[in-house]
């Protein structure tokens, strides 16, 4: 409201008359309230306000980046220790790792090979990861999902 007007309950009129004295804007704040709720602003001032805090609440958001990381279900010692060292980045920059097998052909027939792999992944990573998501075979990739562990302060 404006300085020099008390709270109340006014009529659409009265608002209008008040607001149109204080050279201001009525601005309906709540309009399902019974009565509905007005205040008296400039409503330019009120628009950037609200697009401020809008801002500060984007800025506060964490974006959350998920990289891949692909092995083959006969990915040799050399590879994955090279996967490895570079999911260890990843979450140490705070990204999600989603780490897969990817089955081509009739490798379909190691799906054990490909789960033993993911598991021993998180194995390794347990220092500085939670696993999120178990692996899991969706159609020719077995998938599993690692977060950063949060740092405790």
């Amino acid at each position: 409201m404006g300085d020099n007007v008390d709270p109340g309950i006014y009529s659409l009129q009265d608002a209008l008359k008040i607001a149109e004295e204080q050279e201001l804007d009525l601005v309906e704040i709540s309009p399902n309230a019974d009565p509905p709720v007005c205040k008296i602003v400039n409503y330019q001032k009120f628009l950037y306000q609200q697009k401020k805090k809008q801002k500060e609440i984007k800025a506060k958001t964490t974006k959350i980046i998920v990289k891949e990381i692909r092995f083959g279900p006969n990915t040799d010692e050399h590879d994955y220790n090279f996967k490895l060292k570079h999911a260890e980045k990843f979450l140490e920059d705070g990204a999600k790792v989603k780490a897969y097998v990817f089955f081509k052909g009739r490798t379909i027939l190691f799906k054990e090979k490909g789960e033993i792999l993911l598991l021993r992944l998180a194995q390794d990573l347990e220092e500085i990861a939670k696993v999120e998501q178990l692996p899991k075979l969706e159609g020719k990739r077995m998938i599993m999902i690692l977060t950063p562990k949060t740092k405790k302060k």
